[in-house]
């Protein structure tokens, strides 16, 4: 069987899922399932590279986005194949997990892949078309921008992300701009900042507040089967 270290929570859960045995390590982050038991490596910012090199795996599993450019270099240079992956939306969420799991030595494309592939297919709009403004982060704020994974999925569901157009894709937003950004929604994931119904909310008085789980928002694995669903529920009921 393929040893395989996940340096994301995403890709960890999709291997774990599909391929029991082939995880030998994980990141810090990485709580699904929630009964994996393997060693930890640190965090995707900050993986403990020795600890990997240690393991000897046949594979590691990386994202561009996730994991740093530094860390990853570093596992190649230590004879490691690194497989990084690119997931600016749906689609590509698909291709590329199908290619992991390949990867990891899963012979067959898996029933939870083709049901999250049908499930987002009937998809509908949860409700009249909206514009959100979507943080990821406080202290400073941070919100989606252009090409993002969660951006698709939200517009996918009638959401429209107020900062699509911008030049980055996670810019920096003074409060007061995205107050002023017109939005008629505020989205809110408990990750990777834990925004709550009383923390959050009250930064974005008169806007309803959409308060959404983060694993079924930027999550690319098994969580995609009852992604919609979930998330369609939280935004219906900020409309209301």
């Amino acid at each position: 069987m393929t040893r395989v270290v996940s340096l994301v929570p995403s890709l960890t859960e999709a291997v774990a899922v599909t391929a029991p045995g082939a995880l030998v390590a994980r990141t810090d982050w990485c709580t699904h399932p929630a009964a994996l038991d393997v060693p930890r490596v640190g965090g995707t910012k900050n993986p403990d590279v020795a600890a990997v090199v240690a393991l000897r795996p046949d594979l590691v599993v990386a994202n561009e986005e996730e994991n740093r450019p530094a860390d990853l270099a570093a596992l190649r240079a230590a004879g490691l194949d690194v497989l990084v992956t690119e997931i600016r939306d749906l689609d590509q969420a698909l291709t590329e997990l199908d290619r992991v799991l390949r990867a990891c030595g899963v012979r067959s494309r898996p029933r939870w892949l083709d049901d999250a592939e049908a499930a987002w297919s009937t998809a509908a709009p949860a409700g009249p078309p909206r514009t959100a403004v979507v943080p990821v982060w406080r202290r400073p704020w941070m919100v989606l921008g252009r090409d993002t994974f969660a951006g698709d999925l939200l517009a996918r569901l009638g959401v429209a992300n107020a900062y699509a157009g911008h030049t980055e894709r996670y810019p920096r937003i003074p409060l007061e701009e995205l107050r002023a950004r017109g939005a008629d929604l505020v989205v809110l994931p408990d990750e990777p900042y834990r925004f709550t119904a009383d923390d959050g909310p009250e930064a974005f008085p008169g806007l309803p507040a959409a308060l959404v789980d983060g694993r079924h928002l930027t999550w690319y694995g098994p969580s995609l089967v009852r992604a919609p669903e979930v998330l369609g529920r939280a935004l219906r009921a900020a409309s209301r």
